[in-house]
């Protein structure tokens, strides 16, 4: 998503603009999965490549896009309802809209896990709401021996208000794994592991307000910036994240038969 890929900067109106128009065009994408209100498109790349394009989208009655917004910004809240995340935090703040994290994943065993260090920024649109991110270098996050450090290329949400107390949800994801993964996991990942993600947040969705209710309920930074008081960080700390320069791993020969058995549950 970085311009001319050298260059780390804050994504402008532009930017979220193409976002959202990728997420609602149908053209270029292919239906790999649709049930029960949730679809799986991937688009261009060959099946057997692993650095697929994947968009999800899903129908959420009952909860309003508001709601689903602070749902993916409150990183306490995550702890709840995310069962693949291993640690989540945020680094610093660039502007009033966008700031630095860090975030690991529990991969299916036997996959090693993968981490990211990501420059985030989100746009309020009236009723709808967007949140980007693409993959950067920070000083003091550089890759760890535990992990493997993987590259969003350019991830987010569009969470579109669907009338009152209701919202349609899409979740756009290009991600470089660093490693040459076997074909039945790019396949899993549109065929399971996506629609089960986006049901968890629907859930996560519905249980929110109730949780946070009792959790801080006037804290808000992604909404009230005078909030926020994380240390500021400059663009100049920065450097886009080249996969390249990365450890890459083949995984290929890893069984699908020894998939651990948590990762079947639906």
């Amino acid at each position: 998503m970085s311009r001319g890929g050298e260059m780390v900067y804050i994504p402008d109106d532009s930017d979220f603009s193409s976002f959202r128009d990728q997420c609602e065009s149908l053209e270029g994408w292919h239906c790999r999965y649709n049930k029960a209100g949730v679809t799986v498109w991937s688009q261009g790349q060959e099946e057997s490549c692993t650095v697929q394009k994947i968009k999800t989208r899903i129908s959420c009655k009952d909860v309003p896009a508001e709601t689903l917004y602070d749902v993916l910004h409150d990183t306490r809240y995550r702890k709840k309802w995310d069962s693949n995340m291993i640690e989540t935090y945020d680094i610093g703040r660039l502007t009033v809209n966008a700031d630095v994290g860090y975030y690991s994943w529990k991969c299916p065993s036997p996959l090693k896990n993968r981490d990211f260090v990501t420059l985030r920024s989100w746009l309020p649109l009236g009723n709808d709401y967007m949140i980007i991110n693409y993959s950067v270098k920070h000083p003091k996050y550089p890759p760890r021996k535990d992990f493997v450090r993987a590259v969003s290329l350019q991830t987010g949400y569009l969470i579109k208000a669907n009338g009152t107390g209701a919202c349609i949800l899409y979740y756009l994801t290009q991600v470089d794994p660093r490693g040459s993964l076997p074909k039945w996991v790019v396949n899993r990942v549109s065929q399971f592991v996506a629609p089960k993600a986006m049901k968890k947040i629907y859930k996560a969705g519905l249980k929110y307000p109730e949780w946070k209710r009792k959790h801080d309920p006037e804290y808000k930074p992604w909404v009230y910036p005078e909030q926020n008081t994380l240390p500021s960080v400059s663009l100049a700390e920065l450097s886009v994240q080249h996969a390249d320069s990365l450890e890459n791993i083949d995984e290929t020969g890893l069984p699908e038969d020894h998939l651990s058995t948590s990762d079947h549950e639906a």
